[in-house]
């Protein structure tokens, strides 16, 4: 079995969206950044952990899982946020731009249909804080059919934590030719 992807986003994830107060964790430490096709007067705050760095970096070499990131961030993952947080280069998906209004339209995370089909039948895990119930339902549907899938959801307002890391591993260690983590 090839290795799963571990398909990374980052809004809600690296990036914890502001409590209903506007707090932030206290981890994380401000930066402003200016993204693809942003004015230079309209700059994006942003609030990474940067202790998050070196875990990611040791799970991405680990040679358990190759990288991708999946996020509307699109290359300025690469660019700006991989950079902030001293993550080695990994490609990304070239997701679409659609003109929707929620990330649910058809009920589930508007990605998926683009990583269903970029995915085929390879192995992966999934880590987006927008998942719906119809997601988690693929998610079980590709492993029953013997494509192993795994989404790990972290809260919005917290990002990604060191147990959904440990689930991920656990989970790794535990395909067919992983090995022990």
């Amino acid at each position: 079995m090839p290795l799963p992807y571990l398909l990374l986003d980052i809004d809600g994830v690296l990036i914890p969206f502001p409590a209903p107060d506007g707090s932030t964790p206290p981890t994380h430490v401000r930066h402003t950044v200016l993204p693809t096709g942003r004015h230079p007067d309209d700059p994006v705050p942003i609030w990474l952990d940067p202790s998050q760095g070196g875990i990611l970096t040791d799970l991405l070499t680990s040679g358990l899982v190759t990288p991708v990131w999946c996020t509307s961030w699109r290359r300025d993952a690469t660019t700006i946020i991989g950079p902030l947080l001293g993550l080695p280069d990994f490609p990304y998906l070239d997701l679409p731009r659609p003109q929707i209004t929620t990330s649910h339209p058809d009920g589930y995370l508007w990605k998926r249909d683009h990583v269903d089909t970029w995915l085929g039948r390879s192995p992966a895990v999934w880590i987006d804080d927008d998942f719906t119930g119809l997601d988690h339902a693929w998610a079980a549907e590709r492993t029953a059919r013997g494509t192993p899938t795994l989404l790990v959801q972290p809260a919005p307002h917290f990002g990604l934590q060191a147990e959904h890391l440990a689930e991920l591993a656990t989970w790794v260690s535990q395909l067919p030719t992983a090995r022990a983590v």
